[in-house]
């Protein structure tokens, strides 16, 4: 969610502070700022702007901040409207002590309380501006026991500190007694720490990184580091010094190029044909002895023989690629699935069986909630003595790189290169492969289906980059000019059945993400229970007909909302009973099996013009993150 970029070294601060905050606005924020040791007056010069990061920089158009460390932050409300007061940095009453922090203080109103009565004035409404008044306290209990001002003393303020904290975070300090120091930590927030010569770079997600070194050093959770342009001190949560590797970065993941494309999101959605080759080319392998094909996963897939039972965690998008994932695994594999929200799901998680698979799916591989909950997970199977109950993981994530990818040994990487637009097109459609790839490899292991019936499948996927680049060329216009008819438009009904039901449901997410407009999706079968009785000349209907065993009763679902005056939109091929639908966005008869990786094409392209015709922020809609690192 929030961005965090903080440097120490010899370069100019201010630069790359600005540099790796522009590589971050992808994310998500309402508020942007920087703070600065000056190296000629020794002082914190913070200037914070409210709105997208240009306002900011206005500010410091025309202003000289001499000085090599500093902190940067672009700001997702969690505490407090977005005002220039609420932006990050925050600072301490004497001005010494600057933070940003993402995450959530859930104690802070209690330390805040705390503070007041000790006669501390609060100028914002954060749950942030506790710590830079609590390590002040520190730092002058320290000074009393006459010690050093260097970074080693603000290390141990920081660490007294956090132990007084509840809740997560990523911390970046600086203090103006420690001209050269910067001081990081971080609890269930990701931080990454990128290694210069001399220098070093911190940030709260890899682009920010980039463009400064290809060597990264992730903090582990519960850690806190000095940074100092002589080196990095890492200890952990027992004040453990800690020693590791550095890992390099790969950095043709970590930029984008938005080409002739208007917004990164409609670039995204042209790079799906692109995905799905590169998904056949990565996955998909084929036996020569055999004739048959095989799916071809980095990590030993043998613990999966055994899996009877799959559990899934996910939020948003993510949710809805793995209830596609459901009906796969179930239907095609014969395995019982479940899929959970993780924000439920670690809180009222299910009785624990023997031999479940469970799979976090999270496109950043840092959504706070899915991986709370798979942590949640590895901890109550382990502390089940029968190996039959031993946490059986797998993580479908765009980021290897990221928390997740830390945590979960088995990765399958959804390879979809780096997403700008926070309104995910391309990682759905790329989680979606991940899941047709699971199924074939649990229908081979139970032999739930024929060698006939797997290669009939794998043949249609074959098939997907040609039908998406089709789809592209075929429906782009057309939904540029269907987006006329949506302008004064306040609600629409998305209904999908069966494989096609989580489409709809992504097909409403979207319209809602960056048109503003009410959607909701819904099973076909279920608009007569309720949701009917919502239709009338003035709310669309979009259904999703894809032939196979449910598509009579589709269309004749389709019938009752027509009798109800709804203008109704088709996802659908052209055959008999389309001619039901007022319009129809027509998608190739296929394998109903695939038919979910088409249906959502025109669903995304017609969301993307329909916000883009409102003239609103496509790429970064209001109130959203890209990465959701907060519960």
């Amino acid at each position: 969610m929030c961005g965090i970029v903080a440097v120490t070294g010899y370069k100019k601060a201010l630069p790359l502070l600005i540099n790796g905050l522009e590589k971050l606005e992808y994310r998500g924020y309402d508020s942007a700022g920087i703070a600065i040791i000056n190296s000629e007056t020794k002082n914190v010069s913070c200037n914070k702007a409210e709105g997208k990061l240009k306002n900011l920089k206005n500010n410091l158009k025309n202003i000289e901040i001499p000085g090599t460390v500093g902190i940067g932050h672009t700001r997702w409300a969690t505490h407090g409207k977005p005002e220039v007061k609420n932006a990050h940095p925050h600072i301490d009453s004497s001005g010494e002590v600057a933070v940003v922090q993402n995450g959530i203080i859930e104690n802070y109103q209690e330390l805040k309380i705390k503070l007041q009565k000790e006669g501390i004035v609060f100028n914002s409404d954060t749950d942030t501006e506790v710590i830079p008044h609590l390590i002040q306290k520190e730092l002058l209990a320290l000074r009393q026991l006459k010690l050093e001002s260097n970074g080693s003393t603000l290390l141990v303020a920081l660490r007294n500190v956090i132990s007084d904290l509840e809740g997560s975070y990523a911390l970046a300090v600086l203090w103006s007694g420690a001209p050269e120091a910067l001081v990081v930590a971080r609890k269930q927030a990701p931080l990454i720490i990128g290694l210069g010569e001399g220098e070093f770079i911190c940030a709260s997600d890899t682009p920010a990184i980039a463009d400064f070194t290809k060597i990264i050093l992730p903090l582990e959770d519960e850690e806190i580091a000095l940074l100092t342009p002589l080196g990095i001190e890492i200890y952990d949560s027992n004040n453990e010094r800690q020693y590791r590797n550095p890992i390099s970065l790969q950095t043709a993941d970590q930029v984008s190029d938005k080409k002739n494309f208007k917004h990164y999101m409609l670039k995204e959605i042209y790079d799906q044909p692109d995905i799905a080759k590169y998904w056949l080319e990565k996955y998909l392998i084929k036996d020569l002895k055999t004739d048959q094909f095989q799916i071809n996963y980095s990590f030993d897939t043998d613990f999966l023989n055994s899996i009877e039972r799959i559990d899934i965690v996910a939020c948003g998008t993510s949710k809805h690629s793995a209830m596609v994932g459901k009906f796969l695994l179930e239907q095609f594999s014969g395995i019982p699935t479940n899929v959970f929200f993780a924000s439920e799901f670690r809180y009222s998680p299910p009785p624990l069986l023997c031999n479940t698979l469970t799979i976090g799916v999270t496109q950043s591989g840092e959504t706070a909630d899915t991986i709370a909950a798979i942590s949640m997970e590895i901890k109550r199977r382990s502390s089940i003595g029968d190996r039959s109950f031993k946490p059986n993981l797998i993580a479908i994530t765009n980021r290897v790189e990221s928390s997740i990818g830390r945590q979960i040994p088995n990765i399958i990487d959804i390879s979809a290169g780096i997403e700008i637009g926070v309104a995910a097109t391309k990682t759905f459609f790329a989680q979606l492969l991940s899941f047709y790839g699971l199924a074939i490899k649990f229908a081979q292991i139970k032999g739930s289906q024929s060698n006939e019936n797997i290669n009939q499948l794998v043949l249609e996927l074959t098939k997907l980059p040609g039908l998406v680049e089709e789809l592209l060329e075929k429906h782009n216009e057309s939904s540029e000019k269907l987006a006329h008819d949506f302008f004064n438009i306040k609600d629409v009904i998305f209904l999908g059945r069966g494989i096609n039901y989580p489409i709809a449901l992504e097909g409403a997410l979207k319209l809602k993400e960056i048109s503003y407009i009410n959607a909701a999706g819904y099973p076909a079968g279920e608009m007569k229970h309720g949701p009917i009785a919502l239709l009338d000349k003035k709310v669309p209907v979009i259904s999703i007909a894809t032939p196979g065993q449910v598509f009579d009763k589709v269309i004749s679902n389709a019938q009752e909302a027509k009798a109800r005056d709804a203008y109704l939109i088709g996802v659908a091929p052209q055959c008999n009973g389309t001619e039901i639908f007022d319009y129809l966005m027509t998608i190739p008869s296929t394998n109903e099996w695939i038919s979910p990786l088409l249906a959502i094409v025109p669903l995304q392209l017609l969301s993307y013009h329909i916000a883009s015709h409102r003239g609103l922020d496509v790429d970064q809609p209001r109130n959203l993150a890209k990465s959701v690192t907060v519960e």
